[in-house]
């Protein structure tokens, strides 16, 4: 499954939950265009398998990922120097050559990636974990950290901006003058920290910080509606932006609806005859509930 992968592996458990580990010990884990395109690979494409139920990141040896690779001859970002877009052209053709691979921030291509994947994903923060190593975490839907953790959003120290997608998910996560105060400062967090400042769930014993990350995403998904768990994922990321409650309520309405005469019925039957139910329903055949 992961021979053809050079920066990354992987491996599932009987109840679906797939341990993704960053594998480049030797380099801290240190993020480059192969892990960038190997990683977003996983997250587009082999997650959204129905083997897959849920997915925990953490990273090999003693880092978790200590960021761009700033050792790589020429632009370590891989961006296309003769370019110059504006905000108008940019928007329009984002997607397509030359701006595609020329302009588009690599990390945010992953963090977004993570983001649409409708199952849980939860990071186990081994240890350090700087810049990309920091923000890929942030799409994830919670964090664990180990005791000899350290996070930083470093980039002022490198006369770049946040990126990732972090300006979006890191406000929400631990709120706007929280993230200001750590973009601008720059520093390098403790584990607790991090912890005190409502970035990571809960903070962990080094031999115990992958397996109790493990049981977790377990507890999400084991005895859970596949659907139903997705659609969940998808509901609350989607309607924190909306507008009006109504929005929520629509979408509300149909997953209601859909899941209600789907594993629902499962569900139900189990409860009145005090069983464990058995769902089966996939996640890679979601209902619509959302106009696109």
């Amino acid at each position: 499954m992961t021979d053809s992968f050079e920066t990354i592996s992987w491996s599932i458990d009987e109840d679906g939950v797939a341990t993704l580990v960053l594998d480049r010990p030797e380099q801290l884990n240190a993020f480059s265009v192969t892990m960038a395109r190997e990683l977003t690979e996983f997250f587009e494409v082999h997650a959204h398998g129905d083997d897959i139920r849920a997915v925990v990141v953490t990273g090999a040896g003693r880092a978790f990922c200590a960021g761009m690779d700033l050792t790589g001859e020429g632009n370590v970002f891989g961006l296309d120097e003769s370019l110059s877009p504006t905000p108008e052209e940019f928007a329009a053709s984002y997607d397509e050559a030359p701006y595609q691979d020329g302009v588009r921030d690599t990390g945010g291509k992953l963090t977004l990636a993570i983001h649409a994947l409708p199952k849980p994903v939860i990071a186990a923060i081994n240890g350090p974990a700087v810049g990309i190593g920091a923000t890929m975490t942030l799409a994830m839907d919670t964090r664990l950290a180990s005791t000899r953790a350290r996070i930083g959003f470093v980039f002022g120290r490198l006369g770049i901006v946040m990126e990732a997608c972090s300006s979006w998910f890191l406000p929400r996560i631990v709120g706007p003058a929280q993230a200001l105060e750590w973009v601008y400062s720059a520093d390098i967090l403790t584990a607790e920290a991090a912890h005190e400042g409502g970035l990571v769930r809960s903070l962990h014993e080094p031999e115990d910080l992958v397996s109790t990350a493990q049981e977790l995403a377990r507890s999400w998904v084991k005895g859970r509606s596949a659907v139903g768990v997705a659609i969940n994922k998808r509901l609350i990321y989607r309607n924190m932006g909306v507008a009006t409650p109504l929005e929520a309520h629509l979408a509300d309405s149909l997953g209601m609806f859909y899941t209600s005469i789907g594993d629902g019925k499962e569900g139900v039957a189990a409860f009145l005859e005090k069983r464990a139910p058995e769902f089966t329903s996939k996640a890679s055949e979601l209902p619509r509930i959302v106009a696109d």
